[in-house]
């Protein structure tokens, strides 16, 4: 294990800031993780926001888990410039959430991690992400583990 993160979403704070008009907080979401969200709340009768919230605790969980894998390095990203749109929080077919890194993000992650030496002859370990979101209350909470594999 090389991190371990934890956030947790107030959902109907949450759903407010999206509703505001002229937010830009769906920009933090891909495309991929918006109709993902849209459709699970079609087929669950709930809202979008709880899910979004869920895949936001979530995201925050891997800035969290990196940065704890880095000690005390500086992080890759700021508050300003973490591109959260490229941190994707999917689904797989069974509804378990995966961590799908965009390609700078991962490079990133791995140049950071220093683990991971690109070109390197020796073979690396591969970074995984462990995921798990719930939803309770009106809270959406997320756990997420870096590991090296």
């Amino acid at each position: 294990m090389l991190g371990i993160g934890h956030d947790v979403v107030d959902v109907r704070a949450f759903g407010e800031q999206l509703d505001t008009p002229g937010t830009r907080m769906r920009a933090l979401f891909s495309a991929r993780e918006l109709r993902q969200a849209r459709m699970r709340a079609e087929l669950k009768h709930d809202g979008e926001a709880v899910h979004l919230a869920g895949k936001w605790a979530a995201k925050e969980a891997v800035v969290k888990a990196w940065c704890a894998a880095l000690g005390s390095a500086t992080p890759p990203y700021s508050l300003d410039d973490t591109p959260w749109a490229a941190i994707e929080v999917l689904a797989e077919a069974n509804g378990c959430p995966r961590v799908v890194l965009g390609a700078d993000v991962e490079r990133r992650l791995r140049a950071s991690v220093g683990r991971y030496v690109v070109g390197d002859a020796e073979p690396q370990p591969e970074p995984q992400w462990f995921v798990s979101i719930a939803h309770d209350g009106g809270i959406a909470s997320a756990t997420v583990i870096l590991c090296a594999q």
